[in-house]
This record gives C-alpha cells, sequence and structure tokens, in this order.
C-alpha cells in the first residue's frame, strides 16, 4: 500500500502516559522504521513530546478520541503539528494483540497509508461554549434526579400529592410542601393552598396530602429542595454565560427558534456541538450521521440486516428529541403532520420520533448553510403531493369498518357578484 505520510506518529493515551510511535522512512528502499518512546502525561512532558515529534519533522499526528485523556495532547500538539483526532472503531486492531505499544505502532501505520478519518473537533471557543451548555444539561439531568428523590420521599410518607399535580415544584405544590416541613398536617388546610387551575382538584388533594409525613420525611425533603433551588440557581448563572458567549450567534439563533420544537436552549445546544459552520458537513446526511440520527448500514451476502442508528454525538442526539417530541405535537405544521404519518406507517413511535430528528436536522444544515428562515411546508403537504393515495388509504380504512364508499367530488362555490 502506498505510504502518503513518510513521517508521521501515532499516540496510543491513558491517563498516566502516551505511548507514541513514530514511523520515518529506514535505511533500504522501501523499509519503514518505527520507533516508539513513552512520556507521562504531565504538561512538561507532553511539551518534551511536542519538542520531539517537531524535531522529527513529522507531517501528521494522530490519536484516538477515547475518554477525556486525549484532550491535554491534542491541545499542547495542535498548535505546533498537524493533530487528528480518530474514532476508535476505525482503528481496531487484531484481536489477540492488543497492548498499548502495539496500538501506537498500528495507528501510525494506518495514518502512514492515509487509511484514517479525523473526528470533528471544534475551535477554542467552541470548546468553551460545548463545556457550558454540556454541564446546564447535566445540571438539568441532575435537578430532575433530586425530583424523583423528592417525590419518592412524599411517597414513602403516603402524600400522593404527584397524584394530582403535574409539577410538585409548582407554585402550589411548592407551597404545600413547605407547609408540610414546617409542620402542617392538617389536609384540608394545605389543599386549600392550591393555586389557579389546581383548586378544583381542592377535594382530591384534601385526600392526597393525608399520610404519615413525620418529622424524618421533613428532614429529607428540606435537603432535597435545597438542593434542587441550588441547582436552579447554578443553572441560571450558567444560561446568563451561555447568553453573553453566544452573541456571535444571534442571527443563527433567531432563525433556529423558528424550527417547530425547537426552543432557544435547544438552539444554543445545536449552535455549540456543530460550532454553527456547515462547512464541515459536505451534506446534510454527513451531519445526520455525526449526531446518530440516519441508519446505519449493515449488509451482508446481498441482505440488508439491522439499520440500528448510529452512535453519534449524544448532546446534540439528546437535544434533537426534545426538539422531536415537541415537534410531533405541534398542530398545523408540517412535522406534527409527518410525526403522524410515520406512525401510522412504521406502528412505532420510537422510530418515527428518531424520523422527525433527521428532518430537523436536515432543516438546520440547509439553514445554517444558505442563511436561510424556517419555511414550514404546511400540515396539508403530504394531502397536496399525492392527493389520489390518501383517497384510496380513506376509502379502504372505511372499507375495513364495513362501509361502501360512493364519492361525490364538490363542486366550487361562485361567490355572488
Amino acid at each position: 500500500m502506498d505510504v502518503l505520510h513518510d513521517r508521521c506518529a501515532g499516540l496510543d493515551i491513558s491517563k498516566r502516559d502516551v505511548k507514541a510511535c513514530l514511523r520515518t522512512p529506514g535505511t533500504r528502499r522501501n523499509q519503514r522504521r518505527s520507533e516508539v518512546r513513552t512520556f507521562a502525561t504531565t504538561t512538561n512532558d507532553l511539551l518534551a513530546l511536542r519538542d520531539w515529534l517537531v524535531a522529527e519533522q513529522v507531517s501528521l499526528v494522530v490519536m484516538e478520541g477515547t475518554g477525556d485523556y486525549w484532550r491535554a495532547p491534542y491541545y499542547l500538539l495542535e498548535d505546533a503539528l498537524n493533530v487528528e483526532l480518530v474514532n476508535a472503531r476505525q482503528v481496531k486492531a487484531m484481536p489477540g494483540r492488543k497492548t498499548d505499544v502495539a496500538d501506537a505502532v498500528w495507528l501510525a501505520q494506518l495514518a502512514e497509508c492515509g487509511l484514517l478519518r479525523a473526528s470533528f473537533v471544534p475551535p477554542e471557543p467552541i470548546r468553551q461554549l460545548r463545556d457550558l451548555t454540556r454541564y446546564r444539561t447535566v445540571l438539568t439531568e441532575e435537578r430532575t434526579r433530586e425530583a424523583q428523590r423528592l417525590e419518592k420521599e412524599l411517597e414513602d410518607a403516603g402524600i400522593k400529592l404527584s397524584s394530582f399535580a403535574t409539577d410538585i415544584l409548582g407554585i402550589s405544590g411548592r407551597a404545600m410542601l413547605e407547609a408540610l416541613i414546617r409542620g402542617e398536617r392538617d389536609a384540608q388546610v394545605l389543599a386549600e393552598m392550591a393555586r389557579g387551575r389546581m383548586r378544583s382538584k381542592i377535594p382530591d388533594l384534601a385526600q392526597a396530602m393525608i399520610g404519615r409525613f413525620g418529622d424524618h420525611h421533613a428532614f429529607l425533603c428540606r435537603m432535597h429542595l435545597d438542593r434542587i433551588d441550588a441547582i436552579s440557581r447554578d443553572i441560571a448563572t450558567l444560561s446568563t454565560r451561555i447568553e453573553r458567549v453566544m452573541a456571535p450567534f444571534r442571527d443563527q439563533l433567531t432563525r433556529l427558534d423558528g424550527i417547530p420544537g425547537i426552543s432557544l436552549r435547544v438552539a444554543e445546544v445545536i449552535i455549540a456541538e456543530t460550532g454553527g459552520d456547515m462547512s464541515r458537513f459536505p451534506t446534510a446526511g454527513h451531519l445526520a450521521s455525526w449526531a446518530g440520527v440516519s441508519p446505519g448500514n449493515h449488509e451482508s451476502g446481498g441482505k440488508r440486516k439491522s439499520g440500528k442508528t448510529t452512535k453519534g454525538n449524544r448532546w446534540l442526539r439528546d437535544a434533537l428529541g426534545t426538539a422531536a417530541m415537541a415537534a410531533a405535537r405541534s398542530k398545523n405544521t408540517y412535522l406534527g403532520a409527518q410525526y403522524t404519518r410515520l406512525v401510522r406507517r412504521l406502528g412505532s413511535k420510537p422510530k418515527a420520533l428518531v424520523a422527525l430528528e433527521h428532518s430537523i436536522l436536515t432543516s438546520v444544515w440547509h439553514m445554517l448553510t444558505d442563511g436561510t428562515g424556517y419555511q414550514d411546508l404546511g400540515a396539508d403537504h403530504f394531502l397536496r403531493r399525492d392527493p389520489e393515495r390518501e383517497r384510496r388509504r380513506a376509502i379502504a380504512a372505511l372499507n375495513k369498518l364495513g362501509y361502501t364508499v360512493t364519492l361525490n367530488p364538490i363542486e366550487p362555490t361562485t361567490k355572488a357578484a
């Protein structure tokens, strides 16, 4: 196989050290020489690694993107060398020959022949933005878990507030919880604290608030509520910081916010994960594959096997899942109509949601590439596209119900002069 890089290096990175394999031309024709060195992952040793590779005039350095250990070497080397982060799935070595040194040598051999494809690593400002949005997502998930712990504590005390309150941390639910913690045990008094639409449920709430809530439950519920409040404050602080850092992307955020299902927070995640630069993705399909919302390819012997979606950017996919569920519930929109149609055809809501995620991301790619706004095709798009098919489907459905259908076209009405 032709050698594309005469002088290249492969790095196998662990928490404590880096195994670096340098591949250079040998003394004989068509011969290649390998040299392996070990460096610690401290900053000074990584700088020594960089100096060695620069002195050897290395044209390409490759490393696996496993865990977070690749970050420090990558960030120190990227300013002085051509560094590529590659997906571990592309560089699996032969079974039975698995050592750190063998991995480094194998990486270097693949790199010198141009058999590796670089992963997308955004510039530093986008990496910092990612840290902010990802940590906000982590805190939001933690707040949800803390609320679930609070609900379990109430269940343990026989308090069935969650059976009648959609959000136990809403205005009404929070007032009742605070009163319970202070020592109020009269169920009717607690139920009268309901506000708004919850007041219609006062009789049910009076029954739900009867339990064996004691000092032990009050202590734990106080801790849960304090933790939830602290997390909420941290999320608000992060959101303020993200809003300030997102200032250069204000136009893109406004356009993305016009897509049904995409909120400002989801739009911020999309910008943070993709960098807002679609030139890195040649087509919308490449972006969908990178995000993990496109069917996988698995064909053998002329037979197509599992089309399970591939692993992708989990932060972006989680945000798209939130957007898809909101878009599926939207009224008089193309995405809402598409979801209804796909559920009927596929018989699976999860599959329909993945297809909706793909459609949303395709729109995102075109909007950010062309600099255009979202144009909804309308809830009647599929009817207008193939009215004959819809007519046949409606007739077939009525026939299954035991009806004979006779169609009479509606004559257009004329307006009086």
